[in-house]
């Protein structure tokens, strides 16, 4: 069915991870679009906007991915509300030690949401995914485009049940050509109210800076992140798609921006603080991060530009500035107004 085509009654589209910042956006911009009637909120618990969110739109029912039958009731939810359209957003933005849930959750939750779409078929299936996924190697092009290989990291399992999981979302769009497939591999999102393991990181006062190594850096605003969203939502566009900011910066700027303080180490002995910190629970941050600050992992954003209609509106330094919450300098217009 042609996108502009809105069946009768409207569309309805089920949101899993809608306690996550995109799910909670992502929910109150399909609310005012009225091409959508229905929105349920997947999640273990109520999103911050349901129920009885401005326009009533959106429902919340309880689903936890991590139980093993829980692919039936999806299947059955899918059929009973006439799903037209499915967004998988229910990953972690940060990693975690309780690793064996997060498994359950990212890469057999994937597997459980996409038996039920094997089964029902919606129009269209959209999932979140993260420009991590490609790893951060030596070997690394300057900019990495979609039809890169996944690399992951060879000990994250944060980054690699996020690589499972959208190899999975490969062979269900390879094998199910009826339903519109689309992921959206976000660079780290940036912004004033997004917590993740960037946003963490960077809020301590000090930084590891790996001595002989200074890598080129991408964020996105979580503005501009919400936004390319909604338009992978309610979009035609099928495939991969690199969602990304303005413009890169060297690590050391990015520190020198935010006023962090840079501690040179060896690579050793940072990995060895790292795995203290993160076995001990006083740090957020495992000792895999560090591969981000040694090697590029830039993504090109051409193809969602080109395809998917959306292009970033706030710089790097922007961004940066609104997490800081220091005013804007370059003029750069808020997006929910410009958007409207």
């Amino acid at each position: 069915m042609p996108p502009s085509i809105v069946p009768a009654g409207g569309r309805v589209v089920a949101v899993t991870g809608a306690c996550t910042y995109l799910g909670g956006e992502l929910l109150r911009q399909l609310e005012e679009d009225p091409r959508y009637s229905r929105i349920l909120a997947l999640d273990v618990r109520p999103p911050a906007l349901a129920p009885g969110g401005r326009g009533g739109k959106v429902e919340f029912i309880k689903v936890d991915l991590t139980q093993p039958t829980v692919d039936g009731e999806l299947a059955t939810l899918l059929r009973t509300h006439h799903v037209d359209t499915f967004v998988h957003g229910a990953f972690l933005s940060h990693p975690t030690h309780a690793a064996e849930w997060a498994h359950e959750l990212e890469d057999v939750g994937t597997m459980h949401v996409l038996n039920a779409c094997a089964g029902v078929e919606p129009r269209r299936f959209v999932m979140v995914s993260t420009t991590l996924v490609y790893g951060a190697h030596p070997k690394n092009p300057n900019f990495l485009t979609e039809d890169a290989e996944l690399g992951g990291h060879r000990d994250s399992r944060f980054i690699n049940d996020k690589v499972r999981a959208e190899k999975q979302v490969q062979r269900f769009a390879r094998e199910h050509p009826r339903v519109e497939t689309c992921v959206l591999r976000f660079a780290p999102i940036i912004g004033p109210t997004v917590s993740n393991m960037f946003t963490r990181f960077f809020s301590r006062p000090v930084a590891p800076v790996m001595m002989g190594h200074d890598p080129l850096l991408q964020f996105v605003h979580e503005q501009d992140a919400a936004w390319a969203l909604f338009q992978g939502v309610v979009g035609g566009a099928t495939g991969a798609f690199n969602i990304i900011g303005k413009g890169v910066l060297p690590y050391t700027t990015v520190l020198a921006l935010l006023g962090r303080v840079p501690v040179p180490m060896p690579q050793l002995v940072a990995r060895q603080l790292m795995r203290v910190l993160w076995t001990t629970q006083l740090s957020g941050s495992s000792p895999s991060f560090l591969d981000f600050l040694l090697y590029l992992c830039v993504a090109d954003g051409a193809r969602a530009r080109r395809e998917l209609g959306f292009a970033p509106r706030f710089s790097i330094k922007r961004t940066l500035h609104d997490f800081l919450g220091i005013a804007p300098e370059d003029g750069a217009t808020d997006i929910a107004r410009a958007q409207a």
